[in-house]
């Protein structure tokens, strides 16, 4: 029965007697030597690639500055000599009159008798000048203009505007939208920063504030204001009817940097959240007017600039990426390519990052810059996209005093621009204190102590009877009293300040702290404790039915209100065009190409294990023509599902609080999202190649190489969509759990029996039984003629058709297209927790 037709061995392969596979373990020694040298070189020289094309830059950087610092020496030296010639000083001016007349008479000389250089030649014919040379003779020459002018008037400056430097300079520099080529863009950009430097000294201005007067009449951007007025501003827990502020009343203005300050537990941070909209879960009262307007400061998310307490950065990117990535996405659009590379230089040379521009910021398992370095960068981000409000969530913690100062310094100078800065910190040292416009001092449950500027807080203190002690820090003290630690003088409590501050001014006072009032005015000694508790808490006792009811309304409520920021369309107001999401999306590319390079080595390890696993299940497991291999393919789906799934967990599960930081700025999601599969397809193309490239040459099936590999890569592309939304749902720990009970459950399930139509959908639910019946299936078309009519019996009992395999291929990347809709809802709903 059957074919007797007897078919030749493949080179370095053995055919066994009566047998119908051939022995390839020859191929497979030999591509786990070639991969496993390839491996090892991608282990040990990922690094080189992007090492390799830093220094470059660096090169092309350095020379860029070396010029512009020659052009700029040369600029001074000139200016040094004017100064000079100024003051009469007759040695310089005729030792320039003596060389240059010297140089003229040698020429004309030259000219007069031609055959002393050289007699053999035939003298020249006398040149006829040109219209244009003849202009030119005519007009005297930069140097006749300022020695003419320096005998007619000592004291004036014509004649000393004179280009230096190298002349095609000037040719290549008149603007930042002329430029093309990088080391052009570089030298415009560094040579703006010095002008800016030289201005500086000259006139004792801020370093963002000179922009203008370097700008030679460009046309100079502007920042638009945004004045942020808060009154009466109260936050209550929902469900808890607990206040974490209250009757919070002021405003920050543009160009003054304001310092919120306070004890632990005062809600500092919450007062910042609340101002820039990314408070959820509380019931706000009193109103924000943003310039005066009852308007969402949504509508200003793109010219908001947020720095978050935690140092959210990619670490595996240099620092200047990070920038500039953000810088990318987050300025203008139609903002040329000079002058976002200026703004980058400015930040990093403002921030001094100069000496770790190309150091990769680092990660926990590998080290990169310092703390201090750190905090600078995460900064750093929000500078460079010129933000309009810039909040800052106790941006010094962590830093030294040099650092501090550094950092603070940066901000004055962003603050000289018109921008609105406010941030919190926790006791600055005094030279710091000074630094600040105006402070908020915040007392426990959220109430104000004092709002004015620094250069009054001293004395609206004194005036109350706190008077700070010699040698000691104003702002340690004040907190020390608002945290109880000190007391103040006699007949002030720090129960009574925040009272005091709002009959100072002529606020309203709750009710519950009217008593303080009446303690103030009738000058009380001594405040009763006891009676604030009772004031501030509402004794409402509530069954545990009562409670849990409450806590779901709140999360409900919490959830509803991410939803509604997430998707509700607001007007944007910010006058700012951003890049569409195919820029955002290209930006993305290379940013996430360029992480997956630094992160080589974890891709080499992947790639190992899966030709291990390749190369043992294939050794173990053996064709049977019976079953068709289903054993070993079996194997197969919950080895590759297992590998695939944990590696691609990676890709969104270590940069979620990056994505959240971003994502709320603005960027876009989608972008974001995309950009990661993308770059994914490469694995989802090689991994299979690898595990194939061992299992299919031990176990040597029927089925050929390339109806195996097509199978492969629709199993990992379907796998891979749902570990992303495995990664992003669930946190690191219960996302891996997950990943490894889902393929096993499932393979499980698909070599059931269908013995009743609940089995037989459930079966067709899990994606290993569309991998089994594809692989089975390929097999099987191998048989031809009266061997496939024998084993029918055995496709029938596991309900297989041949013809259904182009079917499961299609069902397999349905799958993984549904996960991947499924993952990109789920990462623009999920939250911070």
């Amino acid at each position: 029965m059957g074919s007797t037709h007897q078919n030749p061995c493949s080179r370095f392969s053995q055919c066994n007697p009566n047998t119908t596979n051939q022995n390839m373990h020859a191929y497979g020694a030999l591509l786990i030597v070639a991969l496993s040298t390839v491996l090892i070189f991608i282990y040990n020289c990922s690094d080189q690639v992007l090492a390799t094309r830093e220094r470059r830059k660096a090169k092309s950087r350095e020379a860029a500055a070396k010029q512009v610092r020659e052009t700029v020496q040369a600029r001074e030296r000139w200016k040094i000599a004017k100064d000079a010639a100024k003051m009469n000083k007759p040695g310089l001016q005729d030792q320039l009159v003596r060389t240059f007349s010297r140089r003229k008479s040698a020429k004309h000389g030259e000219q007069a008798n031609p055959a002393t250089g050289n007699s053999v030649l035939p003298p020249m014919p006398p040149e006829q000048p040109s219209p244009a040379t003849k202009d030119q003779s005519k007009e005297p020459s930069n140097l006749t203009k300022m020695l003419n002018s320096l005998e007619n008037d000592p004291n004036s400056n014509e004649g000393f505007n004179l280009k230096i430097g190298d002349k095609n300079i000037k040719k290549q520099l008149p603007k930042g939208k002329n430029l093309h080529t990088q080391s052009q863009i570089l030298r415009y950009a560094y040579g703006q920063i010095e002008k800016e430097k030289a201005q500086q000294d000259k006139n004792n201005l801020t370093f963002s504030g000179v922009i203008s007067m370097a700008a030679d009449g460009e046309e100079v951007r502007s920042r638009p204001a945004i004045e942020v007025a808060f009154k009466d501003l109260t936050l209550t827990l929902k469900g808890k009817r607990k206040h974490v502020m209250r009757c919070v009343t002021g405003k920050i203005m543009p160009g003054r940097v304001s310092a919120v300050m306070g004890p632990s537990g005062a809600g500092k941070t919450t007062f910042l959240s609340a101002l820039a909209g990314k408070i959820r879960g509380c019931t706000m009262t009193g109103s924000i007017l943003i310039n005066g307007r009852a308007e969402s400061i949504h509508c200003y998310q793109k010219i908001i600039g947020y720095v978050p307490q935690d140092d959210i950065v990619h670490g595996n990117l240099t620092v200047e990426e990070n920038l500039r990535f953000s810088a990318r996405c987050r300025l203008s659009d139609d903002l040329p390519k000079p002058d976002k590379v200026l703004i980058v230089e400015r930040v990093i040379e403002t921030l001094g990052l100069q000496g770790i521009r190309d150091s990769v910021v680092g990660t926990v398992e590998r080290r990169g810059i310092s703390g201090g370095q750190r905090k600078r960068v995460n900064v750093g981000l929000e500078m460079v996209m010129e933000p309009s409000l810039l909040i800052l969530d106790e941006p010094t913690t962590g830093l030294d005093s040099a650092s501090s100062t550094l950092l603070l310094k940066a901000l004055r100078r962003e603050a000289a621009e018109g921008v609105n800065v406010c941030m919190v910190l926790h006791q600055p040292s005094y030279t710091l204190f000074r630094t600040f416009d105006d402070i908020i001092f915040l007392a426990k449950g959220g109430l104000t102590a004092y709002h004015g500027p620094v250069k009054k807080v001293e004395e609206y203190f004194a005036g109350i009877g706190i008077v700070v002690p010699d040698r000691v820090n104003p702002p340690d003290h004040y907190i020390d009293i608002l945290e109880g630690l000190v007391k103040p003088n006699e007949g002030v409590t720090y129960q009574q300040l925040p009272v005091r501050w709002m009959l100072h001014n002529g606020y309203p006072v709750p009710p519950d702290m009217l008593h303080f009032a009446d303690e103030i005015s009738a000058s009380s000694s001594s405040t009763n404790t006891n009676h604030v508790t009772k004031g501030t808490e509402e004794a409402t006792d509530q069954s545990f039915a009562g409670e849990f009811w409450e806590e779901m309304k709140s999360n409900v409520q919490l959830q509803k209100d991410h939803i509604e920021a997430t998707f509700l369309s607001i007007k944007d107001l910010s006058n700012r065009r951003t890049p569409g999401i195919s820029r955002q999306y290209r930006y993305y590319l290379g940013r996430v190409g360029k992480q997956q390079l630094r992160e080589a080595k974890s891709q080499a390890v992947d790639y190992l294990l899966l030709l291990v696993a390749g190369a043992i299940l294939g050794t173990l497991t053996k064709v049977n023509d019976e079953t068709f291999g289903s054993l070993g393919y079996t194997y197969t789906v919950i080895a590759v599902s297992l590998l695939c799934k944990i590696a691609a967990l990676r890709s969104f599960s270590l940069d979620k609080l990056q994505y959240w930081r971003e994502s709320a700025s603005g960027i876009s999601s989608l972008a974001h999202f995309l950009s990661k599969d993308t770059i994914d397809l490469f694995s989802t193309l090689v991994k299979p190649l690898i595990y194939l490239s061992m299992f299919y040459f031990f176990s040597n099936p029927r089925s050929t190489f390339g109806s195996n590999y097509a199978v492969l890569v629709c199993l990992v592309y379907c796998v891979t969509g749902m570990a992303y939304a495995l990664a992003i749902y669930f946190e690191p720990a219960p996302a891996q759990l997950w990943s490894v009970l889902l393929p096993v459950v499932m393979t499980l399930i698909a070599n059931q029996t269908r013995d009743t139509l609940f089995m037989k959908i459930l079966i067709k639910m899990c994606y290993p039984n569309w991998a089994l019946e594809a692989f089975i299936i390929a097999n099987a078309e191998r048989y031809t003629g009266v061997w496939l009519i024998t084993r029918c019996s055995s496709l029938m009992n596991s309900s297989y058709n041949v013809s259904d395999w182009p079917i499961c291929l299609v069902v397999l990347i349905a799958y993984g297209i549904v996960a991947r809709i499924v993952a990109f809802i789920c990462l623009i709903i999920t939250q911070k927790k």
